[in-house]
């Protein structure tokens, strides 16, 4: 057998994507019948000018790897540009997902438009909509259409054909899910397929050093449709998401080679597309009416800044014999730690209480910063007690209750005193070294400390 020989075919179950030698009735993985396909391998679009196809990689010392400033081109929208690290850079791939209606495609329309505004060759690919009803979206939106390139085609091969003669800074792949490639023979939209097409426009995007934006489908449970290996095969995975009102969309990146991971960007959603909120701590603490017992206010870190959100929290007598945890934006695994931890180093208990706790705007809050408001809206619903308007509470409670600090405690403290926040309680080891214009801190160390604050 020739030294040079490769194989030119491969086995992949179409439900799973698990690998065979050869054919088999039954998936040994996944345990469906009649799933497995064979899939040509090898297959070359030819010797086109990206030339991806048989390219040899060459072998370099890490020192001699060039270290030069990576080129960014703005979307024209600041918040875009926060989740996507400071611009899109060139040769990447990101992969944005969405519900239904969420914006996908209007947010990088628009990014499009700006970037055609400044003669950097871009395409838009669509494999869903029309070309007659991508431009009635750009007239809704009253972007300048006049530098957009666009066309309707789902063969990953022709694409790559396309983009060899148009030579496009940044390319829109509107979706993953329905384009296809000829080596494969299973369905558009099957694990194997998104795989395959995924793969080879990141190839592309990397010998090409064009930017591809690839727009994904999403699950019933909101998570992104197709198999892991796309969250691995991109360089960047953001979700775009709406807040229980619907008035707002929440950027999230969940995965960024070239910036922060947890980086949010905040838009509103009008008539003309979606605009960027500058403060969106204002958003979420946009409170009216007079004061009532079960909301605190706490700081938290997304990504690179600090956000004022409203906790909410209700108490009341349970009328069955299992009372109910209910937690929304919040983790449910933590809220029963901290009703133990307050019944223990608190003498405050709740197990005959039915316990809700919500984070107002629709926000889901990952990180620990927020337990000591959390606790603090539990008691104050508890004993009716109402936490002043412009006060605010952060820090982690430990199992011990101790108050543990947080990371970035000063930039947390000038963000609300920024917001007319005028008393902190906080812990010990977060209080600032100069102090903070109009702002009164509170150093606090332990549970029993921190309820005294509320005058329980």
């Amino acid at each position: 057998m020739s030294k040079n020989k490769k194989k030119k075919s491969a086995f992949v179950c179409t439900e799973c994507g698990a690998d065979f030698q050869r054919w088999q009735g039954q998936c040994s993985a996944c345990r469906e019948w009649n799933t497995v396909k064979e899939i040509k391998l090898g297959h070359s679009r030819g010797n086109g000018k990206s030339g991806y196809s048989g390219s040899r990689s060459n072998v370099q010392l890490l020192s001699e790897v060039d270290l030069s400033r990576t080129e960014r081109i703005s979307t024209g929208i600041a918040e875009f540009d926060r989740v996507l690290g400071g611009g899109i850079v060139r040769g990447s791939v990101v992969l944005i997902g969405g519900a239904p209606g969420a914006g996908k495609s209007t947010i990088l329309l628009q990014a499009l438009a700006h970037a055609a505004g400044r003669n950097i060759p871009v395409l838009y690919v669509s494999g869903e909509e029309s070309p007659r009803q991508i431009a009635e979206r750009a007239r809704r939106l009253q972007l300048p259409a006049h530098n957009i390139k666009i066309m309707a085609e789902t063969s990953v091969e022709t694409i790559c054909d396309i983009l060899d003669q148009e030579e496009p800074k940044i390319v829109v792949m509107d979706s993953i899910q329905v384009v296809h490639c000829q080596s494969s023979e299973s369905a558009p939209g099957s694990i194997s397929q998104v795989r395959e097409s995924a793969s080879q426009f990141t190839q592309y995007a990397k010998s090409s050093n064009i930017a591809i934006f690839m727009v994904g489908h999403v699950t019933k449970d909101q998570s992104l449709a197709g198999p892991m290996t796309l969250s691995h095969i991109v360089d960047a995975q953001v979700v775009l998401s709406a807040t229980d009102d619907a008035r707002f969309r929440i950027l999230r990146a969940d995965k960024n080679r070239f910036g922060s991971v947890g980086e949010l960007g905040f838009f509103a959603m009008t008539s003309t597309g979606l605009k960027e909120v500058k403060n969106p701590s204002a958003m979420f603490l946009s409170r009216t009416g007079e004061p009532s017992s079960g909301s605190v206010v706490t700081v938290i870190w997304e990504g690179t800044r600090p956000l004022l959100v409203e906790i909410q929290a209700l108490v009341t007598e349970s009328q069955s014999g299992n009372p109910r945890r209910l937690a929304v934006g919040l983790d449910q695994n933590r809220i029963a730690m901290l009703l133990a931890v307050l019944a223990k180093h608190g003498r405050i208990f709740t197990g005959g209480d039915e316990v809700y706790v919500n984070v107002v705007g629709g926000i889901k809050i990952f990180e620990t910063a927020s337990d000591l408001a959390v606790l603090i809206s539990i008691v104050s619903s508890l004993r009716d007690k109402i936490v002043a308007h412009d006060s605010l509470y952060f820090g982690e409670i430990g199992l011990n209750g101790e108050i543990r600090p947080v990371a970035n405690g000063e930039a947390r403290l000038r963000e609300a005193a920024k917001h007319g926040f005028k008393r902190a309680i906080i812990p010990g080891a977060n209080v600032p070294q100069q102090k903070i214009k109009n702002l009164e801190i509170t150093a606090v160390s332990s549970l029993g400390q921190a309820l005294e604050t509320l005058e329980v």
